[in-house]
């Protein structure tokens, strides 16, 4: 791979770039702002992100990726493009090659959209890495080695549980649910017993300074603005963790069991490393306080987050631009 060369985290929640020989260079929300008729790009990330919900008629704020995988191939390549045009120099002619991650269990269909869109965008080259692969290059873990490791990579559309060992997948399992799916479950809980209708951002901001995965931790107060469901006025109400937990534990215990699920179907011998290596927590979903503790209590085996969960996947893309042999190795594909 030469200087200058892509590494693509196209998150539900975030769009992350790494380049090489500079490191994380994008890492804005999945969010695009467009003109409905045309079609054209208004805004990329965070400005199209403060948009939502206050657009006009003929313009749309949309999250292009849903699960994990493109919803809209046109408005995800021209994404792609001004992502490209952002990283490369001003009078540069040269396309460079593009290492996008995807989840463990999309499709050849995805899979070639994704490749499609790349290459329309501008890449010279397109390989594909599977998130749960690039999530543990990104926390250092030794992938190609005989000893096995688990990560429960949490995005914002999907979660992937995945044994890897010898740079390959052993056993996986991939759940189209994850952080996106606990913000709508906060958004149902409140409007079911406070009669009030919150945003997606809020719910999102709940989960993150108030939310709580397991009942022993702390609880915690947030007031929030929202509109009185009976009254059709705007106003405030004062949200704890026991109500996140609440509104949460359905999803929490659908990853619990695909977890539990993954671990029995996993070899003897590699179970036997993944008891004394542990599980790793990667992906922004990850972040809630009390995962790892849950996880500990549900498995008996030990838990830990990963330092910068929300940017492992691009890191391990970027790790993988600097050695040729390794992203051979864990290429789905290359074109």
């Amino acid at each position: 791979m030469k200087k200058g060369d892509l590494g693509i985290d196209l998150g539900t929640s975030s769009l992350l770039v790494y380049q090489k020989e500079k490191g994380l260079v994008i890492d804005e929300p999945s969010v695009i702002a467009v003109e409905k008729k045309t079609k054209r790009i208004i805004a990329i990330g965070k400005e199209a992100k403060e948009m939502m919900g206050r657009t006009p008629r003929d313009i749309e704020a949309v999250r292009p990726i849903r699960d994990g995988v493109i919803a809209d191939y046109t408005i995800i390549e021209k994404a792609l493009q001004e992502l490209l045009r952002r990283t490369r120099p001003k009078f540069s002619f040269t396309k460079p090659s593009v290492v996008v991650g995807v989840p463990a269990k999309v499709t050849s269909v995805e899979r070639r959209a994704v490749v499609e869109a790349a290459l329309s965008a501008g890449a010279s080259k397109v390989y594909l890495v599977l998130e749960p692969v690039a999530a543990a290059v990104g926390t250092e873990l030794d992938i190609f080695d005989s000893i096995g490791s688990l990560v429960v990579d949490i995005g914002g559309g999907t979660t992937d549980i995945a044994v890897i060992s010898l740079g390959g997948i052993v056993v996986s399992k991939s759940l189209r649910i994850a952080g996106d799916a606990m913000d709508e479950a906060i958004i149902k809980y409140i409007k079911k017993k406070y009669k009030f209708y919150i945003g997606q951002a809020t719910a999102e901001e709940i989960k993150m300074r108030i939310g709580k995965a397991f009942p022993t931790l702390e609880t915690y107060e947030l007031e929030v603005r929202g509109r009185d469901a009976i009254m059709g006025l705007p106003g405030n109400i004062r949200i704890n963790s026991e109500d996140v937990l609440e509104a949460i534990t359905p999803i929490l215990q659908d990853l619990v069991l695909s977890l539990k699920q993954v671990l029995e179907e996993t070899p003897p011998e590699i179970a036997s490393d993944i008891i004394d290596r542990g599980i790793v927590l990667t992906g922004g979903g990850a972040m809630i306080s009390g995962l790892p503790e849950l996880f500990i209590q549900e498995t008996g085996i030990k838990t830990v987050l990963a330092p910068d969960p929300r940017t492992c996947v691009a890191f391990g893309l970027g790790k993988l631009l600097d050695d040729d042999s390794k992203l051979e190795r864990v290429a789905v594909n290359s074109k």
